[in-house]
């Protein structure tokens, strides 16, 4: 076989034509007729990344998860997709993959087509099922017998009044078909009683809206020399800055082999970063709200949710786009176009000082480089943004907007477990959990992290002022004793080091992660979906690295029963000191809604930082040049920001 051009590096993504290869062998070993759910790259080994000439790109390998409708039987598959050869070939036994974006269409159309779900309808007081939205949502596990024997759906329904109306602001409150994904038969109907639609319209598009506002002048980006960027296939440079974008129908976007040139040397920092899993919990206990809980990755894929973006309404400036390409539930190739947006963007000041015996300012202005993708799963969509900065720090934010998940209340009554966004339309209390995965690589695989807390230094001779207080390290040195959250009494953070390496200090070498906004779970640890997603447990978790434990919920949580992953590899309690090893940070937002979210929410946002700490000799942004001064053509003359 001929190589693929288009791959420059062996951790980029399948190419159309690799996916095409990987479906036809796997077509050609088995007649079944099977659901392709997943197919992606299966990446080399680290120690084969890292020495780049042993890995043959003419002949990479592809992971496919598929299920079987049939027999309700999911398997895991490895294809040598240049020599069209099966070399693994596994049925994985009482599991439930991510459901297929094929299945969501047909899973509404079976609901909508079902006779005693159309007489439901009426007995609701909505004629027209045409204009009916069928949102699929997993059964998930509750105990129930069926739950773990079945594919099911327990779809929340909406009622549109026209073909573009906003449905979810009309929802069928006390209606929930149940679905057999694998027969895609609605198998029963859960009616909890009738509650009158909302009144009210909730939309939002121009076509609806007529006051648009009339001051608003327009802001222009411009490079007139291009990006500072360069790009190779999905291999980035900038400003020191080197690493290859990723994708993937469940992960969405990746990064890998993140480094930065220090004085001549190329120093690794992260091997891998991605999207472990997420959890939407919902905190209403009546019978339509109850079941709710979403594991958008694990359950729907946020890679196979992810959008198209568009220039000047998801990304402004010089972009550069990503195209992505998975596959359909029949192997058909599926492009996303610019799945993924990259561009740079001024970030205020990135650092100052004037020597006011001189009267000289010395400012260098920041500017980021920003790697992001959109995912909508539903109601909600999700902003994926990695951000680094030319001193070093990594950061990742994500953007929370979208339609919440509402509920319809008789008049005049309020809601214990929500609030009201409209007339009769509430919305839930609930949270967002995300799990990510760190694969460090701090000059190398011997990384060890030190938990740091702030301690104030007891009054006594040596604190006679009682104003002292310094940061006390504890070396982890297994997964039990990393497990931890937060605390803003110890302004608590974490740091990975490697021993083996010093600075001009004689420290080891290091980054300091850093946790933003963060909450706990309110659920209690009963709760059927926190027995599924157990990584909410901490908000830190660091393991050994193993390449077969990716997701902080386990590989399947689609229905499971629980226990899977981060609490279940933990408890082996593995060395973590000096090794390979992986930093798991769990982020929550608690939403308690208010009518400002409604019709759409305003972007909330979430994230943390990853700053060195030792790693580099000095401020590594010492080097940026001086910003060329401009004249303020508005009224006032402008300051320098340095002279010769």
């Amino acid at each position: 076989m001929k190589n693929i051009p288009s791959i420059h590096h062996p951790l980029e993504p399948l190419t159309p034509e690799e996916l095409v290869m990987v479906v036809d062998s796997i077509k050609n070993y088995t007649k079944a007729k099977l659901r392709f759910i997943a197919v992606a790259l299966r990446e080399p080994s680290k120690e084969k990344v890292k020495s780049f000439q042993e890995i043959d790109l003419t002949n990479r390998e592809a992971f496919a998860v598929l299920f079987d409708n049939a027999k309700n039987e999911c398997y895991e598959v490895i294809v040598a997709i240049g020599a069209r050869l099966i070399t693994k070939w596994e049925r994985i036994p009482d599991v439930q993959p991510t459901m297929s974006s094929d299945e969501q269409m047909e899973c509404e159309q079976a609901v909508l087509a079902d006779p005693a779900f159309r007489e439901a309808l009426r007995k609701h007081g909505v004629t027209d099922p045409s204009l009916v939205m069928v949102d699929i949502w997993s059964a998930g596990y509750y105990g129930e017998k069926e739950e773990a024997s079945l594919r099911l759906a327990r779809p929340l329904c909406f009622a549109r009044t026209s073909a573009t109306d906003n449905g979810y602001a009309r929802p069928i409150e006390g209606l929930r078909p149940v679905v057999d994904l694998n027969t895609m038969k609605v198998i029963r109907i859960e009616d909890y009683g009738i509650t009158p639609l909302p009144p009210n319209p909730g939309n939002y598009t121009p076509e609806f809206v007529n006051n648009f506002r009339k001051d608003l002048k327009p802001i222009e980006i411009t490079q007139p020399e291009g990006p500072s960027f360069e790009v190779t296939g999905h291999e980035v440079s900038w400003q020191k800055w080197n690493l290859i974008i990723g994708f993937n129908a469940r992960e969405g976007l990746t990064l890998h082999n993140i480094s930065y040139l220090d004085k001549g040397e190329r120093r690794s920092i992260l091997y891998r970063a991605s999207l472990s899993e997420m959890v939407v919990p919902y905190g209403d206990p009546t019978d339509t709200q109850k079941r709710k809980n979403a594991f958008d990755s694990g359950e729907y894929g946020m890679g196979a949710c992810a959008n198209s973006l568009e220039l000047g309404c998801d990304c402004v400036g010089y972009i550069k786009y990503f195209d992505a390409f998975i596959t359909d539930s029949k192997g058909g190739v599926v492009k996303i176009k610019n799945a993924i947006c990259m561009h740079e963007e001024d970030f205020g000041v990135l650092w100052k000082h004037t020597d006011r015996r001189i009267g000289v300012p010395e400012v260098r202005r920041s500017r980021r480089l920003v790697i992001s993708s959109f995912s909508t799963v539903e109601n909600y969509e999700y902003g994926f943004f990695w951000y680094f900065y030319q001193d070093g720090n990594i950061q990742l934010e994500l953007k929370l907007t979208g339609i919440l998940s509402l509920g319809t209340l008789p008049e005049k009554i309020k809601p214990k477990y929500g609030n009201l966004v409209a007339p009769q339309l509430y919305a839930p209390n609930h949270q967002h959990f995300f799990n990510v995965r760190l694969d460090f690589d701090i000059d190398g695989t011997s990384n060890s992290v030190y938990e740091v807390n702030i301690e104030s230094e007891p009054s006594g001779k040596d604190n006679a002022y009682e104003n002292a207080f310094y940061a006390k390290s504890v070396l982890l040195e297994n997964e039990l004793q990393a497990g931890n959250n937060l605390s803003l009494e110890k302004s608590r953070f974490w740091k990975i080091v490697n021993h083996d390496r010093k600075n001009h200090t004689g420290e080891p070498v290091g980054y300091k992660f850093m946790g933003g906004d963060n909450c706990i779970p309110f659920a209690s640890p009963n709760a059927y979906w926190r027995k599924r997603a157990g990584f909410v447990n901490h908000h830190v978790w660091v393991t050994p690295f193993n390449e077969n434990e990716k997701y902080g919920a386990g590989d399947f949580p689609n229905q499971s029963k629980g226990g899977d992953g981060l609490s279940q590899w933990t408890m082996a309690n593995r060395n973590i000191k000096d090794t390979d090893i992986v930093f798991w940070y769990t982020m929550g937002h608690t939403h308690i809604p208010r009518p400002e979210d409604y019709p759409v929410m305003p972007t909330a946002y979430i994230g943390f930082l990853l700053k060195p700490a030792g790693f580099f000799d000095e401020n590594p942004a010492n080097d940026v040049p001086p910003s060329t001064k401009k004249e303020n053509t508005h009224g006032s003359s402008g300051a320098c920001c340095h002279q010769q």
